[in-house]
């Protein structure tokens, strides 16, 4: 047969060709627009440009690159875009950048203004967030497909051999990142699996992440003849009878059918010399084509071979990035543990809070140490458990409890911290008994080091750290009745230019909280500030803030002692064992003047804790006037707030009306005395 074209229809050919090498298109699953939605952006701010910008990076690094791993960071501060897309492996390049271009594209649209998205569609994933995202692993949230998949006629059997399919697939994916395989299962049917994770992951990262989603696994999927489950950072994927992947994409040669055919060599009778200038054109065009087709094909076997090979190293420009994998010295095996606990026996038994139990253990070596068990199955937890490690482990300072170390095996959450042999303060200050234990030395000595423990935590560590959950539970007291601040779970980091944040995820205890907090999200170091002045409130006067009586009334504590500071008998709100021993009056109203500042509802009128340390070291340091604190009525006071916060039932009742002296004399058990102090 002889091959008969002109220039033009040359170049028609050479367009079909190139455009049935692929065809490109992009399945959508699902799309997370944020954890924290009052974490948003508006349509002019700096947020956005830099989301732009990042957005802009993607595109273009796909489209210079065919590594189908890309990343961008942009910005600084609160207004840093950090984000990431990655394809499957098994998808051609022009796919992946066609995906890349309709994640970002449909995004913008599914998630028009919050800080943090996440979309998955077949050929990749797309993550874009103000906080950190690389090298970390985001099991939140996770998503599984419910199939429209018949059941196996063999369940049993069919869960078996899955199982052995999923277990090769995950000792591969763990090393390169991305494995494909089958299994001939029941009946003759093949059954084809694909698991993936981030690239940036490291192997232990990876192995966590598939067994969280396996978790979940028996809910999704048991016995279906295909199931889909992921979350941001890993895949797993299996369908029976169904090749859903491409395992030929790089491992063999394009079929000769999809080749131009090769013109004969030899001119027909009779041709013409314009004949054999055009046939000779076809033969260098079609050649050139040729030629190119197999270049690119040997190129991207090299580019996938070298990227299932590579080692990441980059790090992201936020200095602040940190993940699990930066103490894996800390880690523990689970066994160590679990054999230290007594197998977590309820005769070692601590106590228990809201994220878990807390259980005592001594290790081989005689050291004796507390350990946390988060609840199983908690997502909540485990975000608690991972912001925990990070903050915890450093953390240096003689009034916070030092972390030992970790465990996060499967499902398993522990944290492992120094053990305390006097509990928490409140099992002395609430204890009719162990409370006179507590004399006014040592509570001066407990307010001085909690103050100094939260001081460091504002000012003096490497971040800026709100506790947000500061409470009388939350001090533990170590033999000599030191005390040292614990439960970083719900602390938030700021870098040391910020001064505050917003959430509408309100955690922590009421009572506690600042009303500014309480009731619109905003927290900050004052936030700190005012649970502190509580806690001072409690330890002077033996009392729960929440449960305070006064004769046969029941008010809260703040309220009480404000009355009491206004009417010039402060010392009514003394502990009695305290008002009765050989302690100095004069400290301990000192201190309830400084508890009163901290207390108030204004926010700029509350001290700093560096003002605040002064104060408890200097008394030659003048105290402000302070103004009414705020005043809380709850219908649900005193209980642990886990979730997203309704604050219908909250309020603060501002009081008109009270007067503000300079001066307020003071009459301890009827005596005078003529020593004062600076206000």
């Amino acid at each position: 047969m002889i091959l008969v074209a002109s220039q033009g229809s040359s170049l028609l050919i050479l367009c079909i060709f190139i455009c049935s090498v692929s065809v490109i298109r992009s399945d959508f699953f699902n799309h997370a627009c944020g954890r924290d939605n009052n974490v948003s952006y508006t349509s002019n701010s700096l947020y956005k440009a830099n989301l732009d910008t990042a957005q802009s990076t993607l595109i273009s690094a796909a489209n210079t690159n065919n590594s189908g791993f890309y990343t961008a960071s942009v910005g600084e501060g609160p207004d840093q875009v950090n984000a990431l897309v990655y394809c499957r492996d098994d998808v051609q390049p022009d796919i992946c950048r066609s995906c890349v271009k309709d994640s970002i594209n449909r995004l913008r649209d599914l998630c028009p203004s919050t800080k943090e998205a996440d979309i998955w569609y077949d050929e990749c994933v797309l993550r874009y967030s103000n906080a950190s995202i690389f090298y970390n692993v985001e099991t939140w949230p996770t998503v599984y497909i419910i199939p429209s998949a018949d059941n196996a006629s063999d369940i049993r059997r069919f869960n078996n051999v899955l199982n052995d399919l999923l277990d090769k697939l995950k000792g591969q994916a763990i090393q390169e990142k991305f494995a494909t395989g089958n299994v001939t299962g029941l009946e003759f049917s093949t059954i084809y699996g694909l698991m993936q994770c981030t690239p940036d992951l490291s192997s232990t990262q990876c192995t966590n992440c598939f067994d969280n989603l396996m978790v979940f696994f028996p809910s999704c999927c048991s016995g279906k003849t295909k199931g889909h489950i992921f979350n941001p950072s890993c895949d797993i994927r299996y369908e029976t009878n169904n090749l859903f992947y491409n395992e030929t994409l790089v491992d063999a040669p394009p079929p000769l059918s999809q080749l131009p055919p090769t013109p004969p060599s030899v001119p027909p009778p009779g041709a013409g010399k314009n004949d054999n200038n055009t046939r000779t054109i076809i033969i260098v065009v079609v050649a050139v084509i040729v030629s190119f087709v197999i270049l690119l094909f040997v190129l991207v076997c090299i580019v996938k071979r070298k990227r299932k090979q590579r080692i990441y190293t980059r790090r992201s420009q936020n200095d602040n990035v940190e993940d699990i994998s930066t103490v894996e010295s800390l880690q523990y095996d689970f066994s160590m543990v679990q054999a230290a606990t007594n197998g977590f026996s309820d005769s070692n038994k601590l106590g228990e809070g809201g994220f878990g139990s807390v259980y005592k253990g001594t290790f081989q070596n005689g050291q004796e140490i507390a350990v946390k068990r988060l609840s199983r199955g908690s997502n909540q937890g485990q975000q608690e458990f991972i912001n925990e490690v990070i903050l915890v482990a450093k953390l240096h300072h003689r009034n916070l409890v030092r972390l030992i170390g970790f465990c996060f095996e499967g499902i398993e959450r522990l944290l492992i911290y120094e053990f305390m042999p006097n509990a928490s303060l409140d099992q002395f200050i609430f204890d009719s008994v162990k409370r006179s234990y507590l004399d006014w030395e040592r509570r001066y000595k407990i307010i001085g080091g909690i103050a100094r423990g939260i001081l460091y935590l504002h000012e003096d560590s490497q971040l800026r750290i709100i506790h947000r959950d500061l409470k009388a539970s939350n001090v533990l007291l170590d033999a000599e009745m030191n005390p040292k601040i614990a439960d970083f779970g719900m602390a938030r980091l700021f870098n040391l230019d910020e001064t505050q944040g917003i959430t509408n995820r309100v955690v922590g205890t009421y009572g506690y909280m600042a009303p500014e907090y309480a009731m619109y999200g905003q927290f900050s170091v004052k936030s700190d500030v005012f649970s502190f002045g509580v806690l001072v409130l409690e330890i002077l006067s033996g009392q729960k803030n929440h449960s305070f009586r006064n004769g046969e009334n029941v008010e809260d504590l703040a309220s009480f002692v404000w009355k009491n500071w206004r009417d010039g008998t402060p010392s009514n709100a003394i502990d009695p064992i305290l008002r009765n021993s050989s302690g100095s009056i004069h400290e301990m109203i000192r201190c309830i003047h400084i508890a009163l500042l901290c207390v108030q509802e204004n926010v700029a009128d509350r001290p700093t804790m560096a003002s605040v340390v002064l104060m408890l070291s200097s008394f030659s340091h003048t105290l402000a006037v302070p103004s009414e604190p705020a005043f809380f009525v709850q219908s649900i006071i005193g209980q642990e707030v886990l979730s997203s916060t309704d604050n219908t039932n909250s309020r603060v009742s501002d009081r008109s009306g009270n007067s503000k002296e300079n001066s307020v004399k003071y009459s301890i058990n009827e005596a005078s005395f003529t020593d004062p102090y600076p206000r």
